[in-house]
C-alpha cells in the first residue's frame, strides 16, 4: 500500500529492483572472492572455503596422521569443512540477508539461503 492511496511510480519500481539486483550480484560476486576457515582437533586440521562454500585449502598438521587410525582423521577433515561452511553460511547471512530483507524477505530468489 502507497501512503495516501496514490499509485506506485512504476519506473521507480523498477529502478530500485534494478538496483537490488546489481547489488546483490556484486555482494554474491564478493562471496565468492571472500575466504573463510574452519578447524578441528584444536586445529590439527583446517579447512578454507569461499563464502560461497567452495573448498579451496585443507591443511593437516602431520601428528593429526596416524596409518593405524585414518578413521579419525577422516572425521577432523569432515569436522574442518563442515566448520568453514558454516562459517560461510555465517557470512552469506551478513552480505546477503539486508539485500533479501529488501526484497521483502524469504525472497524466492534461488539460489539464496533464506
Amino acid at each position: 500500500m502507497i501512503p495516501g492511496g496514490g499509485q506506485p511510480n512504476m519506473q521507480q519500481l523498477l529502478q530500485q529492483a534494478q538496483k537490488m539486483q546489481q547489488d546483490l550480484q556484486q555482494a554474491q560476486e564478493e562471496l565468492a572472492r571472500t575466504e573463510v576457515d574452519g578447524q578441528a582437533g584444536g586445529g590439527l586440521v583446517k579447512a578454507t572455503v569461499t563464502g560461497s562454500g567452495e573448498l579451496r585449502a585443507l591443511k593437516i598438521d602431520p601428528k593429526a596422521v596416524d596409518p593405524e587410525d585414518t578413521d579419525t582423521l577422516a572425521d577432523l577433515i569432515v569436522a574442518a569443512v563442515q566448520a568453514a561452511n558454516e562459517n560461510a553460511q555465517t557470512l552469506q547471512q551478513q552480505k546477503l540477508g539486508p539485500l533479501a530483507q529488501g526484497l521483502g524477505g524469504g525472497s524466492g530468489i534461488p539460489g539464496l539461503p533464506f
